[in-house]
């Protein structure tokens, strides 16, 4: 650049003629007006302000929290029977299977009765024969008592008589009731239902010799079912009638709401745990007996801060928060790590970092970052309430 400016400073000689010494002029005015703008330097940008970002806050309230706790829970009928012969011998019959609905009386199954009916026949000719003896010594009586009155015998025949007679009637009075008796045996050979009810698991199969330990079947009224739950020992202080349960599938959904009616006095030594028992709605369709599910025992409630699950975020193990915190002016989030209890419902009871009166951020919070000026909205609508 330096020899070029002695080059054109050269133009001016004065030996050269007028037009070369104008040209020459022109060309140093332009390369000092370059020079000029390539040594000036550029004036330094100005950062753009941060955008206010409008969000939705809702101010942290105390809510009524239940302490509660789940145990699994057994669904039973108040009248449930196991059915087990009072005879032995072969299954000849078996009418119904699992799950058959049965009216009270109804026969389920049949033991063979040939033996039975056999020693009902031999019992009915023996009352026979002992009416026959009956039957004689009471025409005999009438005929003696005459004989008697006439003078013809002497009073103890007459009393032979009275005695064969008496003896005769107890014993077909004997022959009677034991006939009786071994027909009521017979009716042991057909396994009836003692009530309406759901016939269960059948384990057994025809042809099966069955003795009066054998287990036929089981029939379960399928209603009045309650829930029986053991609570631990250390929480057997605190179980009492009144207290709220909840009776919940796997997925946690609530099948029933109930209270507890029974609070067993005793410790189960197996179990190291005390029974309790709640009733089941008779709406609940949904449950049967036998049917094993989670009950939720609610303790107590106590007022606790509370916060919607929509306004927290998790990284890893920790739970953090935006609040709308005062900065100057304006407002700017303000990220909080908090402490959660569990989840009731859609509010999370928040343990720890927030004080009642913190506004939650609800809205936009992908987007937030540590100090951005926000604009607070309260959020439409009023809180949640806490429940299950």
């Amino acid at each position: 650049m330096r020899r070029l400016a002695l080059r054109l400073l050269e133009c001016f000689r004065k030996d050269w003629p007028g037009p070369r010494r104008l040209l020459a002029g022109a060309l140093v005015v332009s390369f000092a007006a370059l020079m000029a703008g390539c040594n000036k330097k550029a004036a330094p940008a100005v950062a753009p302000a941060m955008q206010v970002t409008p969000v939705l806050v809702q101010p942290v309230t105390l809510t009524g929290v239940p302490r509660s706790d789940s145990y699994v829970a057994t669904i039973k009928s108040r009248r449930s029977a196991t059915m087990q012969p009072q005879v032995d011998g072969n299954l000849t019959k078996i009418l119904v299977k699992s799950g058959d609905a049965v009216k009270a009386g109804a026969v389920l199954m049949q033991i063979d009765p040939l033996k039975q009916v056999a020693t009902v026949a031999a019992q009915q000719a023996a009352e026979q024969q002992q009416r026959a003896v009956y039957q004689y010594n009471e025409t005999d009586l009438v005929r003696q008592s005459q004989l008697y009155k006439d003078g013809i015998i002497s009073k103890q025949a007459y009393d032979q008589a009275m005695q064969a007679f008496a003896n005769s009637k107890a014993a077909l009075d004997s022959a009677v009731a034991q006939t009786s008796a071994q027909r009521e045996q017979l009716a042991y050979y057909q396994i009836r239902a003692p009530f309406d009810g759901i016939v269960g698991d059948i384990p057994v199969h025809l042809g099966d010799y069955v003795t009066s330990t054998t287990t036929l079947t089981t029939v379960d009224e399928d209603k009045d079912l309650e829930a029986y739950i053991y609570v631990p020992t250390e929480r057997a202080a605190e179980a009492r009638t009144g207290l709220a349960v909840d009776l919940l599938d796997v997925s946690g959904v609530v099948l029933a709401h109930s209270s507890l009616d029974f609070v067993s006095p005793e410790v189960d030594n197996n179990l190291q745990g005390v029974l309790v028992k709640a009733p089941v709605p008779k709406s609940s369709q949904q449950l049967r007996n036998g049917q094993i599910l989670n009950a939720r025992i609610t303790w107590s409630t106590a007022q606790t801060p509370t916060v919607p699950v929509l306004a927290v975020t998790r990284i890893g193990d920790q739970s953090f928060l935006y609040v709308a915190a005062a900065q100057g002016a304006g407002y700017a989030a303000h990220q909080v790590s908090v402490k959660l209890g569990e989840p009731v419902g859609n509010l999370y009871p928040v343990l720890g970092g927030l004080n009642v009166g913190d506004r939650v951020i609800l809205s936009g919070i992908q987007f937030l970052q540590e100090g951005a000026p926000v604009r607070p909205m309260q959020a439409p609508g009023p809180q949640a309430h806490a429940g299950h």
